[in-house]
């Protein structure tokens, strides 16, 4: 039973961090942490961004819960894990799929990594800090799966 119930709030835990990344994008990094975020959407010298400093913000909480965890022998470790699964998820879709900011897994050409290569594209329209869309990174609206052929080929 314990596995169970872990095992649920590991993945609780990364669906979840899917809104908080959806909320933080949306409310903070285009809003009072827009200085950190802007070289992101406007280009940059070199190879690191200021935008990479979320990164640390969003790792902190899940260090706290695995130390937590682990020393109480808690809940809290399995929130942890659920985090940094998805800030996993995060790196190899944002960065590497999407940014390709490392040159592998270049050539996709499935359903949903398109539409979310697609809905980031239309985000990254957007070079100021209002007037954004599509915050989300794993969850985004349907009208970008659906490819026409001309799309595909």
């Amino acid at each position: 039973m314990n596995i169970l119930v872990n095992t649920l709030i590991v993945i609780a835990t990364f669906f979840f961090m899917e809104f908080m990344a959806w909320f933080t994008h949306k409310y903070v990094m285009h809003g009072f942490l827009w200085y950190l975020h802007r070289d992101h959407h406007q280009g940059k010298e070199g190879f690191f961004e200021k935008n990479d400093s979320f990164f640390l913000i969003f790792a902190v909480p899940s260090a706290y819960c695995y130390m937590t965890g682990l020393m109480y022998d808690d809940f809290r470790l399995y929130i942890g894990i659920g985090i940094s699964l998805y800030g996993l998820c995060y790196f190899l879709v944002h960065d590497i799929i999407i940014h390709q900011r490392f040159k592998i897994w270049r050539n996709w050409n499935n359903r949903y990594v398109l539409g979310i290569r697609r809905a980031h594209k239309i985000h990254h329209k957007y070079l100021g800090k209002e007037d954004g869309e599509n915050f989300g990174m794993l969850i985004v609206p349907m009208r970008y799966f659906k490819l026409n052929y001309k799309e595909r080929n």
